[in-house]
């Protein structure tokens, strides 16, 4: 089976009667999904800068919201430029400008999530959005040897054994590997390598912060994010519209650079348990089919005081405990244990989330904020 991509997007849109032809006075306007995530408070805490996500798709195109942050890439397959800079289907340059695009002065352009963020480009999907899953294994390979931060993958693909070494390399390696879990009707259940032990599973949510009716569901899914009329970066300098779990994917991939921004010190198991411990519960409490842990909250990611993973056994401290010294920000005082980034593999979180679950309450939108971090 071949390699897909995720999204169910809309052709570009152009915006004939803004006073930018391409629409970008209006765009930012139409990106919901910011205001529902309170992507604005959040970049008062921090904006992704020295983080960078690796994103093997289409290919980016240097779009003028996005290209500041557009690192030289790789062309895994024929037909591209050979730095991953070209996009001949405009999925790949969506992604990218949900994870980091910069945007303009006076709220012109599209915005990221990371906005600070770099994003490695790497072209392994063909126009046709059909690509083959060794060279999505080859993508990530490539991401390891350039010390990526994160790879965010919005495709569904066959568990090849080549695959399948290379998602748990790159788990080994420190990265944080979010992926789609896919869209009904064409997937089923949540596919590879969103199904893949370590790895981020995101689905979706639509206006209302309800499930999704595209995003499938599943024993796998960890977190959900916007996915329904996303506006995003596109080729040619304009804009896209999509429904579909890659836009959630992204979404969270920019979730976690702004995280592993302003902990740089975290391992990749305690970003995603960041993430998951600060997402707003939906569904039946705890963690549910539909929805996960919850959908992805900005701001308590970046301030929540979350009891550490795997660092003394498998009970988490309560709420109210201690701050994790491996959860100190940048520039934080800390013990030498927390001054490096350890080889801790997401698995952790399969070994030792029965202990969070302890003290893990449902989370309300409108509940309180997270106590800080200090």
């Amino acid at each position: 089976m071949s390699l897909t991509c995720v999204a169910l997007a809309s052709p570009s849109i152009l915006v004939e009667n803004a006073p930018h032809v391409d629409g970008s006075e209006r765009v930012r306007s139409d990106q919901w999904h910011l205001n529902y995530l309170r992507a604005q408070d959040a970049h008062t805490l921090n904006r992704g800068k020295g983080v960078v996500v690796a994103v093997p798709d289409t290919g980016v195109d240097p779009h003028i919201d996005l290209r500041d942050n557009l690192l030289s890439g790789l062309d895994i397959i024929p037909g591209g430029r050979g730095d991953g800079k070209k996009d001949n289907n405009g999925h790949g340059t969506c992604m990218a400008g949900l994870i980091a695009a910069h945007g303009r002065a006076s709220k012109i352009g599209a915005l990221g999530i990371a906005p600070e963020a770099k994003i490695l480009p790497i072209f392994d999907t063909p126009a046709n959005g059909f690509g083959e899953p060794d060279d999505l294994a080859n993508s990530i390979d490539y991401a390891m040897r350039n010390d990526v931060d994160i790879i965010s993958i919005s495709a569904a693909s066959s568990p090849t054994e080549k695959l399948q070494r290379a998602i748990s390399a790159a788990r080994a390696a420190d990265i944080v590997i979010v992926a789609g879990v896919g869209n009904t009707p064409r997937d089923s259940r949540v596919s590879y390598p969103a199904s893949a032990e370590g790895v981020l599973a995101v689905g979706g949510i639509d206006r209302s912060g309800k499930h999704a009716k595209v995003s499938v569901t599943g024993p796998e899914l960890d977190l959900v994010a916007p996915a329904v009329d996303i506006y995003c970066t596109s080729i040619n300098g304009r804009y896209r519209k999509g429904t579909g779990t890659s836009d959630a994917t992204a979404i969270v991939a920019g979730a976690a650079a702004l995280v592993r921004s302003k902990y740089p010190y975290l391992p990749a198991a305690e970003v995603v348990h960041r993430l998951t411990a600060t997402a707003v519960d939906k569904g039946p409490p705890g963690r549910d089919d539909e929805y996960g842990y919850g959908v992805i909250d900005l701001v308590a990611a970046l301030t929540a005081d979350v009891p550490p993973l795997g660092f003394e056994g498998a009970t988490a401290t309560p709420p109210g405990g201690a701050t994790s010294a491996a959860a100190q920000p940048a520039g934080a005082d800390g013990d030498g244990g927390a001054a490096v980034r350890g080889w801790v593999t997401l698995g952790v979180i399969v070994a030792t989330g029965g202990g969070f679950l302890v003290w893990r309450r449902r989370r309300r939108a409108d509940d309180p904020p997270p106590r800080i971090s200090r």
